[in-house]
């Protein structure tokens, strides 16, 4: 292992090093249709990774603070915390949820080698990524050269999908903001995801024909489907009531709709509950995967099962959202009690029982994530990140 890593070390110092081609594989997606995964053989994975520590420092320095996709220490429950402290702290009134189509597919190689070359002097770190941009993809055994795009599943992706749309969108939009934007705009993005924020319906609009125009420009374009404007806000049950419209629409972003909503004591807040659509494909994947457990005994079970409901529990366990996380945890007990009442012809399973063997294996549903507002407040210490 050591000589292999020396040798490894050795040709990519001396220029010897060639990037191979990633093998292709599919994931299903939840409208059916399936994301192309680029995977890379060992020695690019450990030269992408190590690549990616050092330009981490690098870029790190440059990124904006609304950005939190793929960097280190941000997660996607901080720029759900920034995004909730943003809508419920600041004045605003609409909501463009944007969604950039097939991005890692599109992203234009020119381009990145451009933006690449702005802040990296280094030839040999540009002949690296060029190496792997070239190196294609091998698919029923047959090459196919990457023409444009990146194959998520590499190390070094979700890096080169920041830089591009550092410059693509990040400074566009703090541009934007300081010299066309009339009211308050916030911002936050996720890797290709992104919502903004406005105070005022005309900013919203001609930001959302603007960006369009943006994205043209260097290839990309928003997913129709996907993007949307929405009436949004603390003042938004108001002023449709006012005009004799419903409720407010909703939004979804990173695996929570966003609804607008009165807590008890009579303030706005921002209500997160999980996407139905996420719940009920996660639901038919575990009863899949229970039907081949079923005949493996009770306690392997009501461990697989807990370990599964505590990953949910600590991505959408948080504040508002206890009902949606008790309803899953309730269709695992049913799915299982199913399960069990299948393995034999002798079918004692009856409710009661599985009641006792649902709370000696499974966690009860508990909120694990602080208020947003007051997270952001103590990661940020007055910083503003949605700025």
């Amino acid at each position: 292992m050591q000589a292999n890593l020396r040798d490894l070390h050795e040709r990519v110092q001396s220029g010897r090093y060639r990037a191979k081609p990633s093998r292709r594989a599919y994931i299903a997606k939840e409208d059916g249709r399936r994301r192309p995964l680029g995977i890379a053989v060992l020695e690019d994975k450990i030269v992408q990774r190590a690549l990616v520590e050092v330009l981490n420092a690098v870029y790190e320095v440059d990124f904006r603070g609304f950005s939190y996709g793929f960097r280190p220490r941000r997660g996607p429950h901080d720029a759900l915390d920034a995004l909730a402290a943003g809508i419920g702290g600041r004045p605003v009134n609409w909501v463009l949820d944007a969604d950039i189509r097939d991005f890692f597919g599109q992203l234009d190689h020119v381009w990145l080698r451009k933006f690449l070359e702005h802040r990296i002097a280094d030839k040999r770190v540009l002949r690296l990524i060029g190496k792997w941009l070239a190196a294609g993809v091998i698919e029923d055994g047959k090459w196919t050269a990457y023409e444009e795009g990146s194959p998520q599943g590499a190390s070094v992706s979700p890096l080169l999908a920041n830089v591009y749309l550092h410059y693509v969108l990040d400074l566009w939009v703090e541009w934007w903001r300081g010299h066309h934007a009339r009211g308050e705009v916030i911002i936050v993005r996720f890797a290709d995801d992104f919502i903004v924020g406005f105070q005022r319906e005309d900013d919203a609009r001609r930001f959302s024909d603007q960006l369009r125009e943006r994205l043209a420009r260097f290839g990309l374009g928003l997913h129709p489907g996907k993007t949307r404007l929405v009436e949004f806000g603390r003042y938004a049950v108001r002023d449709r009531a006012r005009r004799g419209l419903g409720k407010p629409e909703t939004f979804d972003f990173l695996g929570f709709t966003h609804i607008c909503a009165e807590a008890r004591s009579g303030r706005f807040w921002i209500k997160r509950i999980t996407i139905a659509k996420r719940l009920r494909a996660k639901l038919k994947t575990l009863n899949q995967q229970l039907k081949r457990r079923r005949h493996e005994p009770i306690p392997v079970q009501g461990r697989w099962l807990a370990s599964v409901l505590r990953g949910h529990m600590a991505y959408y366990a948080v504040p508002g959202n206890t009902t949606a996380v008790s309803a899953f945890r309730y269709q695992i007990t049913r799915h299982w009690r199913k399960a069990l009442r299948r393995r034999s012809q002798r079918n004692r399973m009856n409710w009661k029982r599985m009641g006792r063997i649902a709370t000696r294996w499974l966690p009860p549903a508990r909120v694990k994530h602080p208020f947003p507002e007051v997270r952001f407040a103590a990661s940020t210490q007055g910083r503003s990140p949605v700025r």
